[in-house]
């Protein structure tokens, strides 16, 4: 886990995608997290990216860096608690201009059942389960 963090966090940028409907829906998103072992990201209730979660927690994020790229597919599972929140934020301390661990919007969420696949032109893919 803590290689797709590392990775992750090098590229600064992944792209979510999630499903509305029969729709793809893909965009780009920057926070990532490790707390309690598990690997975070962060967004806003309000979003329809969150609805789209909420409807069908299936989804796969994709980052480029370096000529590797890397997929994760797995489930998001939302933690409404509150620690993980400020953990999230206190990484991402821009955020918190607008984000609250407690304004009732910020949501955080974890991949289970998740695997990883680190790919290349020049080597053959590598796939380790988070």
């Amino acid at each position: 886990m803590r290689e797709v963090y590392e990775f992750l966090k090098k590229c600064g940028t992944y792209y979510l995608a999630t499903v509305e409907g029969d729709q793809p829906r893909v965009r780009p998103f920057g926070t990532v997290d490790i707390f309690e072992d598990r690997l975070y990201i962060q967004t806003g209730k309000v979003k329809d990216v969150s609805k789209q979660i909420q409807a069908n927690p299936r989804v796969e994020i994709c980052a480029f860096a370096e000529g590797k790229w890397l997929r994760v597919a797995g489930t998001l599972v939302r933690d409404d608690r509150l620690e993980p929140k400020v953990h999230m934020l206190d990484s991402y301390p821009a955020l918190k201009g607008m984000y609250s661990a407690e304004d009732g919007n910020t949501e955080v969420l974890y991949f289970k059942d998740a695997t990883a696949t680190f790919s290349s032109f020049t080597e053959p893919p590598r796939t380790i389960t988070l």
